[in-house]
């Protein structure tokens, strides 16, 4: 493992630790899901935030632009996705994160990035653990609304 992975990786973990994780497990578990699963979702975060640093590989896309902002490089993101479905296609776990943006200025020192270059998601790639198989999706009317907030999608 790098001295880059082990810098990264502890600001990725102090961002878990302190902002992300207190708020997931005080909150309600999230639409679509039940607290079982909510519950294996969290452990599941809990173990990257631990040992995202031994991912053999992290992709980290960047944009290069000294005035860049979130949205000026939103374009990344189908991107993102599509390296997220090519890597499960071959058997590989993959995830987008941008909790490091938390610590972004340190982070991209941290990976040496020249002043005008900015990074917008690190997506650790490596074996799953375990069972890896299909994703399951809860129905589309459980987590949308129709026309309006609170108003129930109807599919017709």
């Amino acid at each position: 493992m790098t001295r880059i992975k082990k810098t990264v990786g502890a600001y990725y973990k102090r961002a878990w630790d302190e902002v992300v994780s207190p708020r997931y497990r005080s909150g309600d578990p999230a639409p679509g899901t039940n607290p079982e699963r909510f519950s294996r979702m969290l452990d599941a975060a809990q173990y990257l935030a631990d040992h995202i640093h031994e991912a053999p590989v992290w992709i980290v896309p960047c944009m290069q632009g000294a005035n860049s902002t979130r949205t000026a490089g939103s374009s990344i993101y189908p991107a993102v996705q599509n390296m997220l479905l090519a890597a499960r296609a071959l058997g590989l776990g993959a995830t987008l994160t941008t909790l490091y943006l938390n610590f972004e200025k340190e982070v991209e020192a941290g990976l040496g990035l020249p002043p005008d270059v900015h990074s917008y998601a690190l997506i650790p790639v490596g074996y799953p653990m375990g069972r890896f198989g299909p994703v399951r999706r809860v129905p589309l009317a459980d987590v949308t609304y129709g026309d309006r907030w609170g108003q129930p999608y109807r599919d017709s």
